[in-house]
């Protein structure tokens, strides 16, 4: 019995991606469908297949470019990678049900003239937080210090009361503030100023760290600057403010 074969329009339907998708992704060189007598494509099965996994691959935020590497690479490897791609979408899905519950309490709480709890309240702001810092770092801090570091860090977090949060959101927020005054003006980051916001940060990390040494503290400083994503939050305003922020870190974190 012969295999069944598709046509361009055939895959664009069952898989909603675009023939002109399609076709970038063969110039690419991640899909090759064979010639019909007529030139037409015709994808196969295993075509299919491929397609499915290129798809999981781009819902991860992969590029293109560097999809091909992976999968010509071990089974293994992209098991494992897809592996990690489910525990994040599940990690999405509990986000999300967390703060749909908070959203429905709080229009219960605003029909019936009733007050939330505190817990209610913030139960779903600290959640919300430590998943969005799993789905955006998990991988590589994990990597770096290891699982029970990270998952004491969580704890940390979702432990913490209202005050404590408030304090923390709080120090986030003038921590910023004062390091774009101090680029702005200048102040030299080895100095007092310096020294306060090494002792703000300090105290910051205090609420989710479990752990503290200076050595990791100006490790995690010198992350600021060299990956992208940091360097982008605290110079989103005034250039200059991660590698201020990693100098004084850097500097009073030893002394």
């Amino acid at each position: 019995m012969a295999k069944r074969r598709y046509s361009i329009g055939d895959v664009s339907r069952i898989s909603g991606v675009s023939a002109r998708a399609l076709r970038l992704y063969e110039q690419a060189g991640l899909l090759e469908p064979a010639r019909r007598e007529n030139g037409y494509r015709s994808y196969s099965e295993a075509d299919i297949n491929r397609l499915q996994e290129i798809l999981l691959l781009r819902r991860t935020g992969v590029a293109v470019a560097d999809i091909k590497p992976l999968l010509s690479g071990p089974a293994h490897e992209r098991e494992l990678f897809l592996k990690r791609h489910l525990e994040q979408l599940k990690r999405e899905r509990r986000e999300l049900d967390r703060l749909i519950n908070t959203v429905e309490k709080t229009i219960e709480s605003q029909a019936k003239g009733t007050s939330m709890t505190d817990e209610e309240k913030f139960e779903g702001m600290k959640r919300s937080l430590v998943d969005e810092n799993e789905r955006a770092y998990g991988a590589e801090v994990r990597e770096r210090y290891g699982n029970a570091a990270i998952e004491e860090s969580n704890r940390k977090m979702l432990g913490l009361t209202q005050e404590q949060f408030a304090r923390f959101r709080e120090l986030e927020s003038k921590i910023v503030e004062e390091l774009e005054r101090a680029v702005r003006d200048g102040i030299d980051p080895l100095g007092e100023v310096g020294e306060r916001m090494y002792e703000m940060h300090r105290e910051w990390l205090g609420f989710t760290w479990g752990f503290y040494t200076p050595e990791a503290h100006c490790g995690l400083a010198e992350g600021y600057v060299a990956d992208d994503r940091f360097r982008a939050y605290y110079d989103r305003n005034v250039e200059g403010c991660a590698k201020w922020l990693r100098d004084a870190i850097c500097a009073h974190a030893h002394e």
